[in-house]
């Protein structure tokens, strides 16, 4: 792990995932409280979740041909610009009067940054296998996964605090700050540029030949079968904590914001332990693990009566979650070619793009 944080260019990488994921968390539970408190509906709390993915399998493929052909720094930088946009317009929405806001604006400020993530994903996670090579890219990987939890802990708990302290407004002008921070540090990537194939194929057939080529690993196949299952049946519960917090434990916007992030403090332990371990093998067996401990610890923890049990058992559930998260980005990027890693990243959110609003 020493030798891959030593790297002055994965550092500034991992800092930009770091202070994304924070400012993707906050701003998630930010808007599903706030459709909470405006509707009282947990069918449209779910379709906080649903309208976040669904512009995944629409655009992932096309972002994972980009991811190949275009410097990547710059494609983070674009997703980034949108996202500060969309803040901006909402937040300047609520300032203006706050009484505006209806349902359908939260939808399309959650389809936004969705779409900023299916445009970022398959360029960060490319651009961190070409700052550390193979040799070093599950450790790398884990470490990305603990920036992720670094941020799913961290966004959770401050929107939380900040909601209950500052209201909409007050979490969504340091949204803002956090969001706008990111796109300047964004500025100091340094990302080694791959050089493609000399012939340039059509966008069609370089994605057709992308599917075929996964379509022909059974590994691949298998990968992004349990990729929708799991989206499809597992991960999806997790939208439903606030609920479940405020109507089922009794617990103000603080505390749900800890419960939310409570899954992050178990990722953040298993990542860590996969960050220090050398020469980590069975990456299958891991993730097969993860896959069980989710769907496993997704069933029972929606029956604890108690708030400590709860996050007890969110904790144990995000350990598991490094494993799935870690090996699901590994197996992929080790069964695929160079030139064709980023449409394969971006058949991966394709997939779990099409899962998530099923679930």
């Amino acid at each position: 792990m020493g030798s891959v944080l030593q790297n002055a260019d994965f550092r500034v990488i991992w800092y930009v995932g770091s202070l994304g994921e924070v400012g993707r968390r906050m701003e998630l539970l930010v808007l599903s409280w706030l459709v909470l408190q405006l509707t009282d509906s947990y069918f449209q709390l779910g379709l906080v979740l649903a309208f976040n993915n669904l512009s995944r399998p629409m655009v992932s493929m096309f972002t994972g041909y980009i991811a190949d052909r275009f410097p990547r720094g710059r494609i983070l930088i674009a997703g980034q610009a949108l996202n500060v946009l969309t803040t901006a317009a909402l937040l300047a929405v609520i300032a203006y009067d706050f009484d505006l806001i209806k349902p359908w604006h939260v939808f399309g400020a959650v389809f936004v940054q969705g779409l900023t993530k299916a445009i970022e994903d398959p360029s960060r996670r490319t651009a961190i296998f070409d700052i550390v090579g193979q040799g070093r890219l599950v450790n790398a990987l884990s470490l990305d996964v603990i920036s992720n939890n670094i941020g799913k802990m961290t966004g959770p708990i401050v929107g939380g605090i900040l909601l209950d302290t500052a209201g909409f407004m007050g979490a969504y002008v340091f949204l803002l700050v956090v969001h706008v921070s990111n796109l300047g540090l964004m500025t100091r990537l340094r990302i080694p540029s791959y050089q493609g194939p000399a012939h340039i194929e059509p966008v069609l057939r370089s994605l057709r030949v992308a599917v075929r080529y996964a379509w022909g690993s059974p590994v691949l196949v298998g990968l992004f079968y349990i990729t929708i299952v799991m989206n499809a049946l597992a991960f999806p519960v997790q939208q439903f904590i606030p609920a479940i917090g405020r109507d089922q434990l009794g617990v103000g916007v603080t505390l749900v914001g800890l419960l939310v992030a409570a899954d992050g403090f178990g990722q953040l332990a298993g990542a860590g332990i996969m960050a220090i371990t050398r020469d980590l093998r069975y990456h299958g067996r891991i993730f097969v693990l993860g896959c069980g401990g989710v769907l496993l610890i997704g069933v029972i923890f929606v029956w604890s009566p108690w708030y400590a049990l709860t996050f007890g058992l969110l904790t144990v559930s995000g350990v598991a979650q490094s494993g799935f998260s870690t090996m699901q980005s590994a197996i992929t990027m080790l069964a695929t070619p160079h030139d064709m890693r980023g449409r394969m990243m971006g058949l991966l959110s394709v997939c779990i793009g099409v899962g998530t609003p099923l679930g």
